[in-house]
């Protein structure tokens, strides 16, 4: 790899960029200079790089003063004194990228608009972000290949509520750091936040709670009546808005447990019967949807049928995690379930345990006959799952191997350190109010998804990684970002980068660029991760 520029000279682009491309070759010549004169072609009648094309205009625009303006064009090629998107069947992987710059052109090439896209963002972030007369690129050519296709991030939107503004910032993020997956966490004990309209009042009373605890489950209640959800018409938009950054939206409908909402508002669908109420503390309530109930089944179907018109994505997350059995212990029907289904016990899995398998078998096979797959929590390992299922594993990095191993897809994303509602250092008495744990920038950094010791011909099985932010403690879009930047420019390096094109000290001479941007867009981010060195020391 060459470096080919000084990000220290004013109006010079540098391609040294976060995640870092695999390759930046000089290329002889005189830097292409970027000014108003400058047009942004695209190929005539392609709606998705116009779109690009368009993008790019605003980025540059943001960023420098310079406006662009857009032009198809029948022309297959870079044209003289022009940035040019293309199309290349040549480039090996969908979401690769080619940017070719010459002292005469730019040429930003990819397999797919996608590949586009993901180019275009080393480009913006290759530019100053101080407005100049003239912006001056090095002849290089850069080209980059993400290592895995599954690039996540998890927003829970459950605990707290976040509007749809916010979210769109989120996949703007998202976008910048070259993430395709956002994995948005919808329905839990304490709010259910997507509007079902064959059941209105999963909304109406699962939507609002009368207080939330204050801390880490204190005895003190704010006693403030708190909610929201997005209604049908939002979604859509908020899928558009990521679709159009190729991101695509994995929901999570949490079941058979975290259903306390929907209990509040449909009690007919619990062993007990209730009442129940949305929860205002943290936890894991041992209420949980009954089983053993036809209607209770009908219920997740007519759900699901409504989330999958919502979210056109392969994936529909169905939780599965912390889902207590003592209810289905004690409740005649769902004994009665398992003992119509021949549900008995194995090893270590009662046959409650099995009994969660069975139903999870179930929504699975819904919805494979509607052409969708099911994500959920390693607890699935746990329950006599078959393989069709994607593991997420977060219990830690074991259980993603152990999924691995029995032929399951994996989703890496183990809570240390890939918990972004953890503190970032272990000094954290200055820090806003966290989950716990610790997830330092270095941390993030050395995660490696792949154990060393599974076999190569398992390891296609892990299909990339996320981080996710749990809003228990997380009440504000500025939390938010503060808990995601810059550790998501971590993040973005590991699911980009080879192991062996890795390096942390490199990847912190780069990221002050990086932050120049968080800076010019009002985000809120960590500082003190850009200077500290010894935060993963133990503390004395």
């Amino acid at each position: 790899m060459i470096a080919v520029t000084s990000a220290a000279q004013t109006g010079r682009a540098d391609y040294r960029v976060v995640p870092l491309p695999s390759e930046i070759n000089g290329i002889k010549g005189a830097d292409f200079k970027l000014t108003e004169r400058c047009l942004i072609n695209y190929p005539t009648g392609n709606r998705d790089l116009e779109r690009n094309a368009i993008m790019l205009s605003g980025y540059v625009e943001e960023l420098t003063g310079i406006h662009l303006a857009t032009r198809p064009t029948l022309a297959s090629s870079d044209q003289p004194g022009n940035i040019t998107l293309l199309l290349d069947p040549s480039i090996a992987g969908d979401e690769d990228y080619s940017i070719t710059v010459t002292p005469r052109s730019v040429l930003i090439s990819g397999k797919t608009a996608a590949g586009v896209f993901h180019g275009i963002q080393v480009l913006r972030q290759s530019l100053p972000t101080d407005p100049s007369a003239l912006i001056n690129l090095p002849a290089a050519q850069v080209k980059g290949s993400p290592r895995f296709g599954y690039r996540g991030m998890h927003l829970d939107c459950s605990r707290h509520f976040f509007g749809v503004e916010t979210v769109k910032r989120y996949l703007d993020i998202m976008a910048l750091h070259g993430m395709n997956r956002l994995h948005w966490h919808l329905t839990d004990d304490q709010g259910w936040r997507v509007e079902i309209k064959k059941y209105p009042r999963l909304t109406e009373v699962g939507g609002w709670r009368d207080g939330t605890v204050l801390g880490h489950n204190s005895p003190v209640y704010d006693n403030t009546r708190y909610g929201g959800w997005y209604t049908q018409e939002e979604i859509r938009d908020i899928v558009n808005y990521a679709a159009q950054r190729y991101i695509t939206i994995i929901p999570e409908i949490d079941m058979p447990g975290h259903m306390q909402a929907a209990l509040a508002a449909y009690p007919e669908l619990g062993c007990t019967g209730g009442p129940y109420k949305v929860w205002g503390q943290w936890g894991v309530s041992d209420d949980i949807l009954c089983v053993g109930k036809e209607e209770t089944l009908q219920f997740v179907k007519d759900v699901l049928d409504e989330v999958m018109q919502l979210f056109p994505g392969e994936y529909i997350h169905i939780g599965g995690d912390e889902a207590p059995r003592v209810r289905w212990q004690e409740c005649p029907r769902c004994q009665q379930r398992i003992h119509e289904a021949g549900i008995v016990a194995a090893g270590k899995q009662s046959a409650e345990a099995r009994l969660q398998g069975w139903f999870t078998t179930r929504v699975q096979q819904y919805l494979a006959s509607h052409g969708r797959r099911i994500i959920g929590w390693d607890e699935l390992l746990g329950c006599d799952v078959d393989t069709t299922a994607t593991i997420m594993s977060w219990t830690g990095a074991e259980p993603g191997a152990r999924g691995a191993m029995l032929g399951h897809d994996v989703i890496m994303t183990p809570n240390t350190p890939m918990y972004f509602d953890h503190y970032q250092t272990r000094s954290y008495w200055n820090e806003p109010t966290a989950f716990g744990g610790c997830a330092t920038l270095k941390m993030v950094y050395d995660f490696e998804p792949v154990a060393p010791d599974l076999p190569a011909e398992k390891r296609h099985h892990i299909l990339g990684a996320q981080a996710n932010v749990w809003t228990e403690y997380i009440t504000c879009e500025p939390q938010i970002q503060y808990q995601i930047l810059p550790r998501m420019a971590a993040l973005a390096e590991l699911q980009w980068l080879q192991p062996e094109l890795k390096d942390y000290q490199d990847f912190k001479a780069r990221l002050p660029r990086l932050v120049n941007l968080y800076r010019h867009y009002g985000w809120t981010y960590r500082s003190k991760s850009l200077i500290l060195e010894d935060e993963d020391k133990p503390e004395k």
